[in-house]
């Protein structure tokens, strides 16, 4: 009986034991993702760092910088050492280097004045804007014509957004005021993405009645304040015709507007080729630092919408110091270049140090 009772002793140790054990892994495993997610943290800190030592760094100058294969995909991997910037043609050392994702401080910017045919191709789209807004974007939603119209403030509203939107699709259409001869000029700039071959000059038989220059002018003065901190962009949705009469503000104006505040411009140009002029629509992203696309029809619209905020989202961001450049001037002109080859690399051409100062137009 004495050894049977011992056995039973034995076994029952043996099993608290094992159940102890089973315990014991089934904690650990519970533990274990906790324990693998730990190497997530410190690049989230990391990016907070990057955007608050720009935001209190006023002698930084910062530039978002995009990069292009020879095929117009984005770059994502390039390397800190693989870029060069220069400032009035002196090499600069890169102070700042991310390729961290920055929220954006967005305007959107209508024409309100389109062909009747490419207004019914672009207005339905309009909504499918905020299927590209992150819940760390705030946008603005703005028209324009022969006057310049906004809606109330920048918000990350999406039922906001939503009715803003609606609201200038109700309005999007042919401007009604009288016409004034007019003639296109074919387009002398490297195609882009889907862009048609330009036409040969043609007779519209009217000027177009729409401000182009003041309506990004004004818009740039949106986003004056948003904070280094923040992408500003200007997503400007036009068919590319201006009327240089009826702006108050020149291209130089407005570009000069444009870089002192660091705000790019990512146009869409919409429209067909023979009823739009590229020009000032490439101008503007290209020397602001942003891009531009081209769509004829609705869904290639609505697929254009968020490439382009997801690029000025996911851009290069460079920020050094200057050195030797020339302080007496105003105007710096800058450049970034690249050592890996078949890599294009776009940036705004140059910044302003102090206020910047804008003779009126007589």
């Amino acid at each position: 009986m004495r050894a049977v009772s011992s056995r039973r002793r034995l076994f029952a140790i043996l099993l608290a034991a094992g159940s102890a054990l089973a315990q014991s892994r089934q904690m650990a495993r519970q533990e274990t993702p906790a324990v693998r997610t730990q190497p997530l943290a410190p690049p989230a800190a990391q990016q907070s760092e990057v955007r608050t030592k720009i935001s209190i760094n006023s002698d930084l100058v910062v530039l978002p910088v995009i990069a292009k294969d020879r095929q117009g995909h984005l770059v994502p991997d390039l390397r800190k050492d693989e870029f060069r910037i220069f400032d009035d043609n002196i090499e600069q050392q890169t102070e700042v280097f991310t390729a961290e994702a920055f929220p954006l401080s967005l305007v959107v910017l209508i024409d309100d004045d389109l062909k009747s045919k490419d207004a019914a191709q672009m207005a339905p789209t309009l909504r499918a804007i905020t299927a590209g807004i992150s819940p760390s974007d705030e946008a603005l939603i703005c028209r324009f014509d022969l006057a310049f119209y906004r809606a109330e403030g920048f918000t990350g509203d999406l039922n906001k957004l939503w009715a803003d939107l609606k609201d200038a699709q109700d309005h999007s259409g042919p401007s009604t005021a009288g016409p004034v001869p007019f003639v296109s000029s074919p387009s002398s700039h490297p195609l882009g993405v889907g862009e048609p071959h330009p036409a040969a000059p043609t007779n519209f038989g009217s000027r177009p009645t729409k401000v182009l220059d003041d309506a990004v002018h004004s818009a740039a003065e949106l986003l004056h304040d948003r904070g280094t901190s923040r992408r500003k962009i200007i997503l400007l949705i036009s068919d590319g015709l201006n009327g240089p009469p009826f702006n108050r503000h020149t291209y130089s104006d407005t570009l000069g507007t444009l870089l002192h505040d660091n705000v790019s411009v990512y146009s869409l140009a919409v429209g067909h080729s023979l009823k739009r002029r590229f020009s000032r629509l490439v101008n503007y992203a290209s020397d602001s630092g942003g891009d531009i696309y081209y769509a004829v029809q609705s869904a290639a619209m609505e697929r254009l919408y968020s490439r382009i905020t997801e690029e000025a989202r996911h851009e290069y961001t460079l920020a050094y110091v200057p050195h030797g450049n020339n302080r007496n001037a105003s105007y710096h002109k800058v450049e970034v270049r690249t050592t890996r080859q078949g890599v294009t690399i776009k940036t705004r051409q140059g910044y302003y140090t102090g206020p910047l100062v804008i003779p009126a137009k007589q």
